[in-house]
């Protein structure tokens, strides 16, 4: 494993960084500014970006001795080899984290839950706090599109028939005064068509007739 120390993480040559979505900042010690990189870590952590496919938020990663003591960390803490990083869960699933973390390699897992990140390093395998409650994921009941609602509803189906019936009989209504004006050899046609337009009547009436009972039993059931 090749180790790359800097006192300031300004002075680390851009041909020596090979990790596109981090920064030497964000490796560097929060309280001096020095880094220690440990490349074996640092392509670990990469592959882990690349995988979940999100921005690591990393909240701590080298730490300098005086620092580390200054945070509290445990006197042999990882983070002062350069091993150790503490992500931010704000957008991750801890569980989902942990699994893809542990696929590329990670062996040392600590759990904050109360402070949001989880602690993430080479080993040896351990871990330790308690694990990130499981959230479940609400789901809102899918709505079908308001054409498939109209397409099932028995009230429109009613009422369309009965709205056809009536156009029809008043069609036919029509009909009837335009042949009894014109030549006598389509007045055998007339009565007919009455009866015709009497059945446009019964359609329009069963139509609404539907139309009606649709709406009472819908509204019976709850679907209005």
């Amino acid at each position: 494993m090749t180790t790359l120390t800097y006192t300031h993480w300004r002075d680390v040559p851009e041909t020596t960084w090979h990790w596109p979505s981090f920064s030497p900042a964000e490796i560097a010690c929060r309280g001096s500014g020095a880094i220690k990189i440990k490349t074996e870590a640092m392509d670990m952590l990469q592959r882990l970006r690349n995988r979940l496919a999100k921005p690591l938020i990393v909240l701590s990663a080298y730490r300098s001795p005086e620092h580390n003591r200054a945070v509290g960390g445990a006197p042999a803490s990882k983070h002062m080899q350069g091993t150790a990083f503490d992500i931010a869960m704000a957008n991750h699933d801890p569980m989902a984290f942990e699994a893809a973390a542990r696929e590329v390699g990670f062996l040392g897992f600590g759990f904050y839950p109360r402070s949001g990140f989880m602690h993430i390093d080479l080993g040896p395998a351990r871990s330790w706090g308690d694990r990130f409650p499981v959230q479940a994921t609400a789901f809102i009941e899918e709505t079908p599109p308001a054409r498939e609602v109209l397409a099932q509803s028995r009230t429109l189906r009613g009422t369309g028939a009965a709205g056809v019936a009536t156009v029809g009989a008043a069609g036919i209504e029509v009909a009837q005064e335009v042949l009894a004006e014109t030549q006598d050899a389509v007045l055998p046609l007339v009565p007919y068509l009455e009866t015709l337009r009497w059945v446009f009547i019964a359609v329009a009436l069963g139509g609404i007739a539907v139309a009606v009972w649709a709406r009472i039993d819908d509204w019976t059931r709850g679907r209005r």
